[in-house]
């Protein structure tokens, strides 16, 4: 057996420059197909963490996925807010260690605005429960100071000690906006790949402000009331959006739970964020399966390939062949070789594979965890892309057989007198 291999790794090297091109084809395969599992299972789990270290997520009563949606990735509207008392029975509860409010509506230049107080900054975690970072300045100390994220200061361009107007309204733009009360940046967020970046948080007091002239949606008429003379009212919040909760211990998260959705105050509706985000991604899974099936298919092309190559070349290598059957090599023999030959430029194809997507991912792991938030472990598959390479392989020597099985049938019929 083993000069069998040194055979058939003689015969491949001979052959070095067509077999080479037919490995490279299945490196760039095997590289698609489990640079496609890497990124899909850490995907996957950079949303599953785009909110960690919360035990619940409350709102007014509606679908979890819809509460999730627009607290926590900022997308649709809130059915209703909840009134600040609730809020605060929610964080006065035996159970709760912290509670962080959150109050949606209004804009900046097409970013979601979010009301909220500096538990934000210490609370809210995400991926391997890590804390916003800031890249430059510090939370809101004043009522008109505004933290931004990342990508709304790169997109737009701003500094710390920026003025920026809000605008009212989810889209608000032109006489919708909040003009006579600017803000000034007080810090930039490090991005996180998460909505965090695409956000302008301001502090709650600073929501009930720039409203105060207004009523129904709209400015009241003939009422305006200078930025300097805000202070002079009650800025305490009435309603906000959702909340963030986080509780002194696990185990009574199910009875935080009830407590909040039977709450007799108004609806209520409390979720976990895990459960509601793996639901929520069962519904885009769609598209991680379909990337999966394709990087399949090209694995699928390059093993066809390798097959179409060798039985190519069956033909000039009838001579060959015959010459071994002269040497006393059975059609089994020529069958063993053909099938390792074929199994070889796989094994160096997935091996090249491997090695390539780890080249990649050393690379590429800094660039996606900075813009998009994936969190990939460099020179690392996982258990699901080592079953992948396995089934690649084993497919790949069954594939073989074919070619292998061409020429048994070949040496059978040719003999010693092969037809030229």
């Amino acid at each position: 057996m083993k000069s069998l291999f040194s055979l058939a790794l003689a015969s491949a090297w001979n052959r070095r420059a067509t077999l080479g091109l037919m490995a490279i084809s299945i490196a760039l395969s095997v590289m698609l197909l489990l640079g496609v599992e890497q990124l899909r299972t850490q995907a996957r789990d950079s949303f599953s963490q785009s909110i960690s270290g919360t035990d619940l997520v409350a709102g007014a009563r509606t679908s979890p996925i819809q509460l999730m949606l627009y607290a926590v990735f900022r997308l649709g509207d809130a059915t209703h807010n909840i009134r600040w008392a609730s809020f605060e029975a929610m964080a006065a509860h035996p159970s709760v260690a912290w509670a962080v409010p959150i109050s949606l509506g209004d804009s900046h230049r097409g970013f979601a605005v979010i009301g909220t107080t500096s538990a934000y900054f210490e609370h809210f975690r995400y991926g391997d429960r890590r804390l916003l970072a800031f890249a430059a300045g510090k939370p809101f100390t004043d009522i008109f100071d505004a933290v931004i994220g990342a990508d709304v200061a790169a997109k737009l361009g701003y500094q710390v000690g920026d003025r920026i107007v809000l605008n009212h309204g989810a889209k608000g733009i032109g006489l919708t906006e909040h003009a006579d009360k600017p803000f000034t940046v007080s810090g930039i967020l490090k991005r996180t790949g998460l909505p965090v970046d695409r956000s302008v948080h301001v502090g709650l007091e600073a929501i009930e402000a720039i409203h105060l002239d207004w009523q129904g949606g709209a400015p009241m008429p003939g009422v305006s009331i200078p930025a300097e003379y805000v202070r002079k009212f009650d800025l305490a919040p009435k309603e906000i959006t959702a909340a963030l909760i986080g509780l002194k211990s696990r185990a009574g998260v199910f009875q935080m739970q009830r407590f909040i959705n039977q709450y007799k105050g108004e609806p209520l509706l409390a979720v976990l964020p895990g459960v509601a985000l793996d639901e929520l991604w069962s519904i885009v899974s769609i598209v991680e399966q379909s990337l999966l099936a394709i990087s399949v298919l090209v694995v699928a092309v390059g093993l066809s390939g390798l097959v179409a190559v060798v039985l190519a070349g069956l033909g000039e290598r009838r001579r060959e062949l015959a010459i071994l059957r002269s040497v006393g090599a059975g059609p089994r023999v020529v069958f063993l070789l053909l099938a390792i030959e074929g199994l070889m430029v796989v094994m160096a194809g997935a091996l090249l594979g491997v090695l390539g997507l780890t080249v990649l991912s050393l690379f590429a792991a800094p660039v996606l965890e900075a813009h998009l938030g994936i969190s990939l472990a460099a020179g690392m598959l996982s258990a699901a892309s080592w079953q992948l390479l396995l089934l690649v392989m084993i497919t790949g020597f069954l594939v073989s057989l074919i070619p292998g099985y061409r020429a048994y049938r070949l040496s059978l019929t040719d003999g010693l007198t092969p037809r030229l």
